[in-house]
């Protein structure tokens, strides 16, 4: 392992404010992967009731950035090149979570695939994130 789940926490936190607005959390980092979290609260709503759009994608192209420091390290400049999600059900008005995991890591490319739900209900996908990370060479 590159770094700790609170090593990356702080270093996505400290690189990208954004993420101190929405509480980004790494709650485990470990060989399987990395578990996020977005605390519930009201300001990240939509009209309808649930998660805005750009707080699921925020959360999970952050999981993937963070499954990436936690396998390389310090690689702050390793960037999103795609991200591909698909929503499929309305969040419930909980806490939202992320499991992130690296499908292919070569010398210039991570591709990562991240399963995000409402805690409490792991069964149930709110939505399903592939993407890929450049690295920097």
């Amino acid at each position: 392992m590159g770094l700790t789940a609170l090593e990356v926490q702080s270093l996505i936190r400290a690189g990208l404010p954004m993420a101190e607005d929405i509480d980004l959390r790494i709650d485990r980092l470990d060989e399987k992967g990395v578990l996020a979290r977005v605390p519930f609260h009201a300001k990240l709503v939509r009209p309808g009731g649930t998660l805005s759009g750009p707080t699921i994608m925020a959360l999970g192209d952050a999981a993937m950035y963070a499954v990436v420091l936690g396998r390389l390290g310090r690689v702050e400049m390793a960037v999103t090149s795609n991200l591909n999600i698909n929503f499929l059900v309305k969040p419930k008005p909980v806490d939202l979570l992320a499991e992130a995991r690296i499908l292919r890591l070569s010398r210039r490319q991570a591709v990562c695939e991240v399963s995000l739900y409402s805690a409490g209900n792991e069964e149930e996908l709110v939505a399903h994130v592939t993407g890929t990370y450049a690295l920097p060479i």
